[in-house]
C-alpha cells in the first residue's frame, strides 16, 4: 500500500504510437499531477497483412522507443508499467517481441484484451470529462482497433473492441497511398459491416452523451475547432463537435487525392496524413450508426487509465476491496454463468485468503498476488461446466479464453494457471501457458497454487465445515489449525490437506502440519 507520494509511469504500446506518461502519486486522495509526456509514431503495425505479424523494423522502432521512455521514467524515479494493445496482442510473433523488450529497456509489457483495453480507456476518460453521472457512450479509434463501452458512473452497461483501426485500415484499402470514390466506398461498407454487432447492441440502448479519445478523434475535433477560428494553443479536452461539422470536414480529406495533399489541411498532424482518411471514414460510419449527434473529446484515455488503475492496486490494501465496490464484478459474473458451486467455491476462497493474510512473510508477495488467488479460488471447479474428467485443465481454458475485465493477458494467464494446479500434477515448464510465464510469474503461480491446494483440501466435504484456520511457521515447519464450524468430524478436511500438502512443502521448503484447534 502506498503511503507517501511516488512517480508512476504509464506505457502505451499501441499499433500508431507509444505514448509515455510520467505522473506523481498522492496516496491520500488517489490523484495523480502530470509531470512529464511523450509520444512518439512508431507504426508497429505496419508492414504485414493484418498485422499477424510485428516486422523487424516495426520492432526495432519499438524498442528504441521504449528504451528512451525507460530512461526518462527512471531519471524520474517513476515504477514503469506499459500495456500492449492491438498490434501485439494479435501478432503471431509476440513472444519475440515481448522477450526483446524485456531483455532490451528491462520493461515488462502486458497485454491487454479489447474488452480490458476498453476498460482501462474508459478509466481515463472518466477523470478527463464530467460525465460520470451521465449515461456514457465511449468511442476510442485506435490504429488496429476501435474500442466501445457504454458506461453509467464506474458500471460498464455495454463494452465491445472491433478490429477496424486507422492504420489497419489504411493497410487494407489505401496502401498504395491513392484515395478514390471506390476505395472510399469499399472502405466505409466495410465498416459498416464490422459495426453491426455494437448496432444491434446499442439499438435498445440509450446514451446521454457521447465521448471519444484518442489520435483520429482529437485531431479532427483540433481541424473543426479551427475552421471556427478557434485558438490552437488551447487544450482540446472537452471541446465538442456536431455530426454536421464531421461531415464538412470530411470532405476535403476524401478529397485529397494523396498524404501529401491531406498534410496542407489545417490543423491536420503531418504524421497523421496518411491514415486520417481510414480513421475519418471510421468516425463518420460509427456517428451514422449509433446515432450519434454532437461528441465530446476526452484527452486522457489508456495510459492516464494505466495510471489511475495503478494507483488503485497499490493505494487499496486488498483489490477484493475494490472488486466489492463493482455491482458485478468479470470473476464473479464468469463464475455464476458456468454455474460454480458457489457455497464450496467461497469457502475455498476464504481459507485461501486467510492462510495468505497469515503467511505473508513466508511468501512475501503483496494484494495484487492476492487478488490473482482469490480469482483463481472462486473459479478453480469452474470446469466442472464441461467435464468432471480432467476438470483442472478445463477451469485453465475457461478461464484464459473468457474476458475478465480489470485482468491483463498475462493476469489471466496467472490465475487460470493457479486454478488448473488445484489439483493433480505440480507445475512443469512444458504445461502450455505455465511455460510462456516469466520465471517470476511462474514463482507465484507454485506459492499461489501451493496455498490454493491446501485450501481446497480444508472442504474436502464441500459442506464448510471449517470455521477457521490459523497458520504459525517457523524455521522449517509451517503448523496449520482448523475450527469446526459445529461439532462436525473433520476427518476427511485435515486428510484432504494431508494429501495437498507437497506442492507448499516443495515450494516453501517447510513441512506442513496439521492439526485440530483445542479451545
Amino acid at each position: 500500500m502506498m503511503t507517501r507520494k511516488k512517480n508512476l509511469a504509464a506505457i502505451d504500446v499501441g499499433t500508431n504510437s507509444l505514448h509515455l506518461i510520467v505522473a506523481e502519486v498522492n496516496p491520500s486522495t488517489a490523484r495523480f499531477k502530470t509531470l512529464y509526456r511523450e509520444k512518439d509514431v512508431v507504426r508497429l503495425g505496419a508492414g504485414s497483412t493484418d498485422m499477424k505479424y510485428l516486422s523487424e523494423a516495426a520492432m526495432g522502432r519499438a524498442v528504441e522507443v521504449l528504451r528512451r521512455f525507460k530512461l526518462v521514467a527512471d531519471s524520474l524515479g517513476a515504477t514503469v508499467r506499459a500495456v500492449g494493445t492491438s498490434a501485439v496482442r494479435e501478432a503471431l510473433n509476440q513472444d519475440e517481441f515481448l522477450r526483446r523488450v524485456r531483455l532490451e529497456t528491462g520493461i515488462t509489457v502486458e497485454l491487454a484484451s479489447g474488452f480490458e483495453e476498453a476498460r482501462l480507456i474508459h478509466l481515463g476518460v472518466l477523470q478527463a470529462l464530467p460525465i460520470f453521472r451521465k449515461r456514457h457512450l465511449m468511442v476510442d479509434i485506435g490504429g488496429g482497433s476501435t474500442e466501445f463501452l457504454l458506461g453509467y458512473q464506474r458500471r460498464i452497461l455495454y463494452n465491445n473492441s472491433l478490429k477496424i483501426g486507422a492504420v489497419r485500415l489504411t493497410q487494407r484499402f489505401f496502401q498504395r497511398g491513392k484515395v478514390t470514390p471506390k476505395l472510399v466506398k469499399e472502405c466505409s461498407k466495410f465498416v459498416r459491416g464490422m459495426l453491426q454487432p455494437v448496432h444491434r447492441a446499442m439499438r435498445e440502448q440509450q446514451f446521454e452523451i457521447a465521448a471519444g479519445s484518442s489520435g483520429t478523434i482529437l485531431n479532427i475535433a483540433n481541424i473543426i475547432r479551427l475552421r471556427r477560428g478557434g485558438d490552437a494553443e488551447l487544450a482540446l479536452n472537452n471541446e465538442a463537435f456536431t455530426a454536421d461539422e464531421l461531415d464538412e470536414i470530411l470532405q476535403p480529406l476524401l478529397a485529397a487525392g494523396t498524404a501529401e495533399e491531406r498534410s496542407r489541411i489545417q490543423g491536420l498532424d503531418p504524421g497523421r496524413a496518411d491514415i486520417i482518411v481510414a480513421g475519418g471514414i471510421i468516425l463518420h460510419e460509427v456517428f451514422k450508426e449509433l446515432g450519434i449527434k454532437r461528441m465530446v473529446v476526452s484527452e486522457y484515455a489508456l495510459r492516464e487509465g494505466i495510471i489511475l488503475d495503478t494507483i488503485e492496486k497499490l493505494h487499496l490494501k486488498k483489490r477484493s476491496e475494490h472488486l466489492q465496490q463493482l455491482p458485478h464484478s468479470s470473476v464473479l459474473h464468469l463464475a455464476e454463468n458456468l454455474n460454480y458451486e458457489k457455497q464450496h467455491s467461497h469457502q475455498v476462497a476464504r481459507l485461501a485468503l486467510s492462510v495468505f493474510d497469515q503467511l505473508v512473510k513466508l511468501h512475501r508477495l503483496g494484494p495484487s498476488e492476492r487478488s490473482y488467488l482469490q480469482s483463481a479460488a472462486l473459479l478453480h471447479e469452474v470446469g466442472l461446466f464441461v467435464s468432471h474428467a480432467q476438470h483442472h485443465r478445463h477451469s485453465y481454458y475457461l478461464i484464459r479464453n473468457s474476458e475478465l475485465l480489470g485482468f491483463t493477458e498475462n493476469e489471466k494467464e496467472i490465475i487460470a494457471c493457479v486454478a488448473r494446479y488445484h489439483r493433480k500434477s505440480h507445475p512443469k515448464l512444458k504445461h502450455e501457458g505455465y511455460n510462456r510465464l516469466s520465471a517470476e510469474d511462474q514463482l507465484v503461480v507454485r506459492k499461489l497454487a501451493a496455498i490454493l491446494r491446501i485450501a481446497d483440501g480444508f472442504d474436502r466435504t464441500h459442506s464448510s465445515l471449517v470455521s477457521g484456520v490459523r497458520c504459525r511457521h517457523s524455521s522449517r515447519t509451517t503448523l496449520f489449525s482448523i475450527r469446526r464450524a459445529k461439532r462436525s468430524p473433520l476427518e476427511l478436511e485435515l486428510w484432504g490437506a494431508e494429501r495437498k500438502k507437497s506442492l507448499f512443502e516443495e515450494v516453501f521448503r517447510s513441512k506442513a502440519r496439521f492439526s485440530l484447534h483445542r479451545r
